[in-house]
């Protein structure tokens, strides 16, 4: 089994109440599987499993650039290349579910990482708060609140259910 990578996403929260002294880095995949275009894993992550997909989801009506959009699964997309980030969405999330390290435009190219690349996947996790990345021999198990990305990525998130009493 290849390793998968594991980002822990209540590590990163912790940079974005900052708390940490420098801006967290971004890993994405530059050949599959990443989709819709260069998005973080950070990014699809939290609309995937952080988000609490409000049915009538304020962040989208409030933005003012009509730079996000739910799916037929009720996941909720941001197009960069729309987003002014203005942060509004991140303002009006009644459950603080957008971390607002997203709308920082980072113009240092060190703050990216090609996961695809061995190198700078290793680069990537030394550049994460403590722990926030790590690489393992596992697949999903929801019991641990460790979740499927894709392929290559598990993220740990406690995910908000209804279901649950």
């Amino acid at each position: 089994m290849d390793k998968k990578i594991l980002i822990d996403l209540s590590k990163f929260r912790v940079c974005d109440d900052k708390s940490c002294d420098t801006t967290p880095p971004e890993g994405f995949f530059t050949i599959p599987p990443n989709i819709n275009g260069l998005k973080t894993i950070r990014e699809l992550a939290v609309f995937q499993f952080t988000c609490r997909k409000c049915e009538d989801a304020p962040c989208i009506s409030i933005c003012p650039a009509d730079a996000l959009e739910k799916d037929m699964d009720g996941l909720i997309h941001r197009h960069i290349n729309l987003c002014i980030s203005c942060k509004s969405c991140v303002t009006i999330c009644p459950f603080g579910t957008m971390m607002s390290d997203f709308f920082v435009h980072k113009i240092n190219k060190d703050l990216y990482f090609d996961l695809s690349d061995k190198h700078e996947l290793n680069e990537f996790i030394k550049a994460c708060p403590a722990g926030a990345v790590t690489l393992v021999d596992m697949d999903e198990n929801p019991e641990a609140n460790i979740y499927k990305l894709n392929d290559r990525v598990l993220i740990k998130e406690n995910i908000w259910n209804t279901d649950k009493q």
